[in-house]
């Protein structure tokens, strides 16, 4: 008689399972299949919101929110676009609700946005530790960019935390937000213009 499957056997099972089949015995009350959802999508929820609060305890409770709302409406999800799509786009909705609403906001930390190198090279040329400058401009960069990120718009920011540090692709960017292509591009020129303008004097 073969051994029982371990956990960690068993997590792997789940992994291996199509998204649309978890999702069709989630929305028959499976809660297993459910939570196998949560599991697969929860870092990636969270780390999309945190870089849009930066508090862990907002990240943490706008994520868990999320994946409720979601449960509860499963039903009227027609598969139209991804499971994970969709619940993106209600995380990112309470997300941007949730910071019109809150009047004190943290600073991001730079070490939290990673932006790539063919965004923004004269950036991470910058903080290269090829940068004689590097040591010395760091902290004030730091300060620099928590405040030109935190006077952009919520859609603004949203576009650059999807794109420059979740790698989402335009097309993937406009199903989340509920918009065409052209006006993510459009959103994420302006946010970047913004940033390197407010970094003019580091970015020479």
């Amino acid at each position: 008689m073969p051994d029982s499957p371990q956990p960690s056997d068993a997590n792997s099972a789940a992994a291996e399972v199509p998204e649309d089949v978890l999702v069709h015995r989630a929305r028959r009350g499976d809660l297993k299949s459910y939570d196998a959802l949560v599991k697969r999508y929860q870092e990636r929820i969270y780390a999309t919101i945190y870089h849009m609060t930066s508090n862990h305890e907002d990240a943490n409770d706008l994520a868990q929110d999320a994946f409720i709302k979601a449960y509860q409406a499963l039903s009227s999800f027609k598969g139209g676009s991804s499971f994970y799509t969709w619940l993106y786009r209600i995380a990112v909705n309470k997300t941007i609700n949730f910071l019109k609403q809150r009047k004190n906001r943290a600073h991001m930390s730079l070490n939290d946005l990673d932006f790539n190198a063919e965004h923004d090279p004269d950036l991470m040329a910058l903080i290269s530790h090829k940068t004689p400058r590097r040591d010395a401009g760091l902290n004030e960069l730091q300060e620099k960019l928590n405040a030109a990120l935190l006077k952009l718009s919520e859609p603004h920011r949203l576009v650059v935390v999807l794109h420059d540090v979740q790698g989402q692709s335009h097309e993937e960017i406009a199903k989340v937000m509920d918009c065409n292509i052209g006006t993510v591009r459009s959103r994420l020129f302006y946010a970047r213009q913004q940033l390197q303008s407010e970094l003019a004097d580091y970015l020479k």
